[in-house]
């Protein structure tokens, strides 16, 4: 089976759990890509928390490809022109924000521009989001949006046992109406329900002509299930949530230890690195 197409998950999964990245990470990526090998990152980050990392990979290329908001973005990197765009609305924030507040968990909504969230005791998890994306954060009540924005994430954060608790008292129809991916234990992530990274990875590889059989895919975290379980070769992390590891091809080395490496090297570029 020969891999055309890599989509690499970053937190967790390309960076370690000092967010940051090794020389062989990046020496296998360029390696692929010397190989003839389309490699993008596909991340719940929006595009500004991911512009360094593609800076420093030289993605900078005209055929250079990124797929940000867990799926809901994906675009061109060099000239930003964008493939395909899943947003929510005005509506959609309303009824997600309402929904935070009555469960009993703490919510935020992101835009390129900033994270916005309704609650004056600003989570320390929205903090947190903003320091890692690089996005400014925004305190405003519901009233004060402005009904024209468009969303390409929402977000329920709390601590892990406030946002299960919260989870378990959420009206049903969210999970019919939206994607709702729980990307670490501390966040609950709502997308358009066309979105999610499987069906973004799918489109992007079918735009440069290539079966799932000549995709792999990199993922550790609930928003990577589905893209791990489409590529042909699909790759969980040592330290990935069983249920990525369940529908994944093959288990590789943790985030902590090279496992991006090791896998674009042994099951994409066959070479005993």
């Amino acid at each position: 089976m020969t891999i055309k197409l890599i989509a690499i998950d970053i937190d967790g999964t390309l960076l370690n759990d000092d967010k940051k990245w090794t020389e062989k990470g990046k020496e296998a990526i360029h390696a692929a890509k010397k190989a003839g090998i389309q490699v993008v990152l596909c991340t719940g980050r929006p595009f500004p928390g991911v512009t360094d990392y593609l800076k420093e990979l030289e993605f900078t290329h005209e055929d250079d490809y990124v797929i940000t908001y867990n799926g809901a973005l994906v675009q061109k990197v060099a000239s930003e022109e964008i493939l395909a765009e899943y947003t929510m609305t005005h509506e959609d924030y309303l009824v997600l924000q309402e929904a935070a507040s009555t469960a009993g968990t703490h919510f935020h909504a992101i835009i390129n521009e900033g994270i916005f969230t309704p609650n004056k005791d600003i989570s320390m998890y929205s903090v947190r989001e903003s320091f890692l994306i690089n996005i400014p954060l925004f305190y405003h009540e519901p009233k004060e949006m402005d009904p024209s924005t468009h969303y390409n994430k929402m977000m329920m954060i709390d601590h892990p046992s406030v946002l299960e608790e919260a989870i378990s008292r959420l009206p049903k129809h969210l999970w019919d109406d939206y994607t709702v991916l729980r990307s670490e234990p501390f966040f609950l992530e709502f997308v358009n329900k066309q979105a999610s990274k499987g069906m973004a990875v799918k489109a992007l590889a079918e735009r440069l002509g290539y079966s799932s059989s000549e995709v792999m895919a990199i993922g550790d975290g609930g928003n990577d299930v589905d893209m791990v379980g489409y590529a042909g070769i699909g790759i969980a992390m040592e330290n990935a949530t069983d249920d990525v590891k369940a529908v994944s091809d093959i288990v590789t080395k943790s985030n902590n230890e090279d496992g991006v490496a090791h896998a674009i090297f042994t099951y994409a570029l066959n070479q005993n690195r």
